[in-house]
């Protein structure tokens, strides 16, 4: 497949992406007030200090990450994490996804999330490591629950397809 025609395709992706904004904001809920939990735009730092992996391979690597997400009033986020992949490999993930906060009534705290975009890194000799990947470049849905401490504080565990989950520590500002 030549260059361009695959930077035609994330293009589209991406849009497709952004036009799925009304079904989240749909599914969110408006003025759903859950205790505890912003309601307005806010900021996410995120860190990752710890992964697990299903299965040992001698050639994992300790795996870190860290990223900035932006979550709005409808629950959609946007995201970036730059991170070391399981074969020590820089890597990096850009996403759109949603948050669904409360999905139990008698826990609202317990949250899901699901995010999805293009993730970058997996190379030579690792590029059979993640499905659909040309050139580093591959497609990711990443499903999370976490559960929000306070209005600032939160943490989730991260599930990477079959490979690892990953745990992350989230500071909303």
């Amino acid at each position: 497949m030549k260059l361009e025609g695959m930077r035609a395709k994330i293009a589209r992706f991406f849009v497709a992406l952004a036009l799925s904004t009304p079904l989240s904001a749909a599914l969110a809920a408006p003025g759903d007030k859950t205790p505890g939990l912003a309601q307005d735009d806010l900021w996410r730092f995120s860190v990752s200090p710890f992964t697990e992996h299903f299965r040992h391979s001698p050639d994992h690597k300790a795996v870190w990450a860290v990223g900035l997400e932006r979550e709005f009033a409808d629950r959609t986020l946007i995201g970036v994490m730059g991170f070391s992949n399981s074969f020590g490999q820089p890597s990096a993930y850009a996403y759109y996804g949603w948050n669904f906060p409360g999905v139990f009534q008698s826990v609202p705290a317990l949250y899901l999330k699901v995010t999805v975009g293009l993730l970058y890194g997996y190379v030579s000799p690792y590029s059979d490591k993640v499905p659909l990947n040309y050139n580093g470049f591959s497609p990711a849905i990443i499903p999370a629950i976490g559960w929000q401490f306070d209005k600032n504080w939160s943490a989730q565990v991260n599930v990477l397809g079959t490979a690892a989950v990953m745990l992350m520590i989230n500071r909303d500002f």
